[in-house]
């Protein structure tokens, strides 16, 4: 993506981030996260001792046999016609992704708000706002990265998604996935951690390590999602230091 600036060496722009965050103090070198706890294979709870991959989401048997040849603009309409659960009666339009469709960063939220019901893109309101900070506090644009969420469509007053919402969705966005082949995952908030990765394990658990799912090698990172970050503005130093993990996880790979 060109972004070869060591994790610590900041520009005065991402400084200016940092401290628009609510961080105050930019973590010394030998304080950034440690090495990740699980390469290649996670333990989920309830399985102490054991290793296991975690599966990924049940497709829709109604549309397995074609999902995975959709290119990115029949996916796109595919998802704009979608009808297989009642949000579709609810929604002003679905909300598909947003980005670079080749980038190396692909973030995964929950499901649109009020704003990107509206605007039909992910991540437009005061979340999206920090969300943008954060990125280039890594010397990222939003255009770097490609945003998309768990669900396509707002569930109505922004309750939870439903287990059958999010697994008539989950075939879209696994098909986003294979598109990108992005080379880290970045899971933002507990609902889209879990389903993602397909347990009830707490986000606390959940943060600090890589994980995989059983579509992709690449690895997945989980932190917290920018609209507790704006009620919770404590934990944005927690959220820094998985972005961070998720910096060096990338640049690793990459030499």
């Amino acid at each position: 993506m060109g972004h070869d600036s060591k994790l610590m060496t900041l520009t005065e722009r991402q400084k200016a981030c940092l401290d628009a965050m609510g961080i105050d103090v930019w973590l010394p070198k030998d304080a950034a996260p440690a090495e990740p706890q699980t390469v290649g294979w996670v333990e989920p709870l309830g399985m102490k001792g054991e290793t296991h991959r975690h599966e990924s989401p049940q497709h829709d048997p109604r549309r397995d046999d074609d999902v995975s040849s959709l290119d990115w603009d029949a996916l796109q309409a595919r998802v704009a016609e979608c009808r297989l659960c009642d949000l579709h009666k609810t929604r002003t339009q679905t909300v598909f992704g947003v980005g670079n469709r080749d980038a190396d960063w692909l973030i995964i939220g929950e499901a649109p708000g009020a704003d990107e019901d509206r605007q039909g893109e992910p991540f437009v309101g005061r979340a999206g706002q920090l969300l943008n900070a954060m990125l280039q506090a890594l010397g990222l644009a939003r255009q770097d990265v490609y945003i998309a969420n768990i669900l396509k469509c707002r569930p109505p007053q922004n309750r939870d998604p439903k287990a059958e919402e999010v697994a008539h969705c989950m075939p879209w966005l696994q098909r986003q996935i294979q598109l990108i082949q992005p080379k880290v995952i970045l899971a933002l908030g507990r609902i889209a951690a879990q389903n993602l990765l397909q347990t009830n394990t707490s986000l606390g658990r959940l943060r600090g390590r890589l994980h995989y799912i059983d579509m992709t090698p690449t690895p997945v990172i989980v932190t917290y999602h920018p609209a507790y970050l704006l009620r919770s503005p404590l934990e944005k130093r927690k959220s820094w230091e998985d972005l961070l993990l998720a910096k060096k996880t990338l640049e690793s790979a990459a030499s």
